[in-house]
């Protein structure tokens, strides 16, 4: 994919600062994926031990809690340095999908090398592809269709290859809707019963105990309804989108930015300079910035908020290294979103 210059990983602000300056939504490198993998207890496991393959961190500590002890999870991507987009698959990582009773996508085109790695592996490996799963990646596929019935789709198509992996209309950061997680947890805990029935009341005390986790997060999502209520927020990505729309917080970021954020495009001039005039006239209560990218747009974005008094609220893409848990690494940004719309304690 065609890595963009102003939005790439802090990771690599040292090569970004000599290159020219232009906007991506995910920047990053592939190399250090951290490939981590959690050991089944066979002995406590009542039915058979299954081996799952996660793509990415994002979903990595949930299948793993849903797994239980009656599954091997591995998780390809669980370093935060590292771009799903960009990521070339080891030989290993092949071989673990082809070998895996069950593989956990992300979809939406933000993981294609995993989805390509199941499809050619020949397998007979399940899948669970969240994008599939909340019902998103259909708008792709028809666009896919309509392309086709046209003459020129398969230069089309190759441009597309060339030019990278833009997410245009589809927001593939999933993870990030509390409806979404639920519905892709639920899926996983069905395909797990379905690989090991006898391991099934093994699987719903898991679900169990994740929904009890998880219980916190949802509070704290329920209790923003009150403090987002007629404000606005305005982001230098859209990862933290569906949060957003889940607790009502009214999208300020001017659409033109917007747009070329999620089409991983240069913003124009206007557009920054647009931004700009929201942060400072009143237009927007909260900056949403994503402290996993380095560039002068978002830096110059945050200055911005800063001198204008608008609270900026830190996300980040993946949970930062070292942090194992979805939940937690959720509930602090989500307090910080609460402290910086007044309702925090």
């Amino acid at each position: 994919m065609r890595r963009l210059d102003l939005f790439r990983r802090s990771t690599l602000a040292a090569v970004a600062a000599t290159a020219t300056l232009t906007l991506a939504a995910c920047g990053g490198s592939s190399a250090g994926a951290g490939t981590t993998t959690t050991q089944a207890d066979e002995a406590d496991c009542p039915g058979e031990v299954l081996d799952v393959v996660v793509s990415v961190s994002q979903w990595g500590s949930i299948v793993e809690q849903l797994g239980g002890d009656c599954a091997n999870v591995t998780t390809v991507l669980a370093s935060s340095a590292v771009d799903p987009h960009d990521y070339e698959p080891t030989t290993a990582d092949i071989a673990a999908f082809s070998d895996a009773d069950l593989a956990v996508l992300n979809g939406a085109d933000y993981d294609h090398w995993a989805a390509d790695a199941v499809a050619t592996s020949g397998s007979a490996t399940a899948v669970v592809d969240a994008a599939e799963v909340v019902g998103i990646e259909e708008e792709g596929h028809a666009e896919e269709e309509e392309h086709a019935e046209g003459e020129g789709h398969a230069e089309e198509e190759h441009a597309e290859g060339e030019e990278g992996h833009a997410h245009g209309g589809v927001n593939p950061h999933l993870w990030y809707s509390p409806e979404h997680v639920q519905d892709v947890a639920a899926a996983v805990t069905e395909q797990l019963n379905e690989l090991s029935p006898d391991a099934a009341d093994h699987f719903a005390e898991q679900a169990e105990a994740w929904e009890a986790d998880l219980q916190p997060y949802l509070d704290e999502l329920a209790a923003l309804e009150t403090a987002a209520a007629g404000r606005s927020y305005a982001a230098t990505e859209s990862v933290f989108q569906y949060t957003a729309e889940a607790i009502g917080l009214t999208d300020a970021t001017p659409e033109g930015y917007r747009d070329a954020a999620s089409n991983e495009t240069d913003p124009a001039p206007g557009d920054v300079a647009a931004f700009e005039a929201a942060l400072t006239d009143g237009s927007v209560d909260v900056l949403v910035y994503n402290s996993q990218t380095e560039g002068s747009v978002p830096e110059q974005l945050r200055a911005a908020a800063e001198a204008a008094d608008v609270p900026v609220v830190e996300v980040t893409e993946s949970a930062p290294d070292g942090e194992s848990s979805f939940v937690s690494w959720q509930l602090d940004q989500l307090q910080q979103l609460s402290n910086a719309l007044g309702g925090g304690q």
